[in-house]
């Protein structure tokens, strides 16, 4: 930034200025280690601006923080998204929110730096839409609780050093009261962590068991019963970080169209796919913008349900867009590679047009069903009648389940 840009800002924009200048000048890019720079970054508060001072923020509207990082990443500096997408984007605002002082000076630094990667345990093979009728019990043993259950779809697992936990810790009360959420140690020998594998060939997805995983009651995440309210603060900013994106105009995953439209030869560019291409794009530019007043509108630090109006209409258009690309490409659209399983080292690649349209498909399930997304629009966004809910005030253990 020149310094006729920096004496032009003032208040808590100089600040932040002033902050990301020391941090680059100090820190090079370029010359510094990734986990070093990202360090450097908490500590300086420019993680999340809107966390707390001393927890990797400064206390600052989160507008801020698309300031912080545009410099950042213009310099070439490392995006902390990419190597713990999960826990960057999910477990690190709820541990801020629900955590202890002493739970947040523990697991928000090494989980920012990526020097400890997260994963969020949620779903289960009976209960992946229906979150709270979630079976896994936790039972209390003294100052600690003995945890057994399976959970599925766990992204990153077979990776993460910790996991955000919720399991059922009072089956008498009805579903959504009587769940409690833990910081979990993903190398507890108690831990088992198998690979799903998808249809691109890789295992981002794994399963998990628990059997009597002893979990001490300081790595509780509020207190016993509100595993609700907390998984919501998780599942608001995991849409929020799947759907809430507010790329540049053109970029995203419409640019991956338009890179393959610009490639074509002229005589393949006929009028009903260039008609596909402009409406797709109008698509991609009206979510851009509804992202951009969602995020404006949004409480600091927890997203409300706008968030769930990106992370559907996104999940449907990257399908779409992913389709569109693969027909262009005719034949070439089929050859994907090698199907041989890999365990990978993050959640963000596609690096084919072929993988990426594989992935897609998993939009529209991950972070809650296209079909989850529409009822709370509904709901809690237009205020329609609620779906009809039998086990409302039912205690769970009544629950007649499968």
């Amino acid at each position: 930034m020149t310094a006729i840009e920096t004496t032009a800002l003032t208040g808590d924009d100089a600040r932040v200025a002033d902050l990301v200048d020391d941090l680059l000048d100090r820190f090079p890019p370029a010359a510094t280690s990734s986990t070093t720079f990202l360090g450097e970054q908490f500590d300086r508060g420019l993680a999340w601006v809107h966390f707390p001072e001393g927890h990797g923020g400064l206390g600052l509207n989160p507008k801020l923080q698309k300031v912080v990082n545009e410099r950042i990443f213009a310099a070439g500096g490392p995006n902390p998204m990419y190597r713990n997408p999960i826990g960057h984007g999910m477990c690190g605002p709820t541990v801020v929110a629900w955590g202890s002082d002493e739970q947040k000076s523990r697991y928000l630094r090494p989980l920012f730096t990526g020097e400890e990667i997260w994963c969020q345990l949620f779903s289960e093979p009976g209960s992946g839409s229906d979150f709270a009728g979630l079976s896994s019990t936790g039972v209390r043993d003294g100052d600690e609780w003995v945890c057994n259950g399976q959970k599925v779809w766990t992204t990153l697992a077979h990776l993460s050093r910790f996991g955000l936990l919720v399991v059922r810790t009072d089956p008498q009360a009805v579903k959504h009261a009587g769940l409690t959420a833990f910081v979990v140690d993903m190398h507890d020998p108690t831990v088992e962590i198998r690979p799903l594998r998808q249809m691109t060939g890789e295992a981002e997805f794994n399963e998990v068991f628990f059997t009597d995983t002893r979990i001490h009651e300081r790595e509780m995440l509020g207190k016993p019963g509100e595993g609700w309210r907390v998984s919501l603060t998780t599942l608001m900013n995991e849409r929020q970080s799947i759907g809430g994106g507010m790329p540049a105009r053109g970029s995203g995953t419409i640019a991956a169209l338009t890179k393959v439209w610009g490639e074509m030869p002229d005589e393949r560019k006929d009028v009903p796919a260039r008609d596909e291409l402009m409406k797709l794009w109008c698509r991609a530019e009206v979510l851009r913008l509804t992202n951009i007043r969602a995020n404006q509108n949004r409480k600091m630090g927890d997203p409300g349900p706008e968030g769930s109006i990106g992370k559907m209409a996104g999940a449907i258009l990257n399908i779409d867009i992913h389709n569109q690309v693969n027909n262009l490409l005719g034949a070439e659209g089929m050859l994907y590679g090698s199907y041989e399983m890999v365990r990978p080292e993050t959640a963000m690649d596609s690096d084919t047009a072929q993988k990426a349209f594989l992935r897609s498909r998993a939009n529209t399930i991950e972070g809650g069903t296209t079909e989850v997304m529409a009822n709370i629009l509904g709901e809690r966004v237009l205020g329609l009648p609620g779906d009809v809910r039998v086990d409302r005030d039912v205690p769970w253990a009544e629950v007649p389940r499968n």
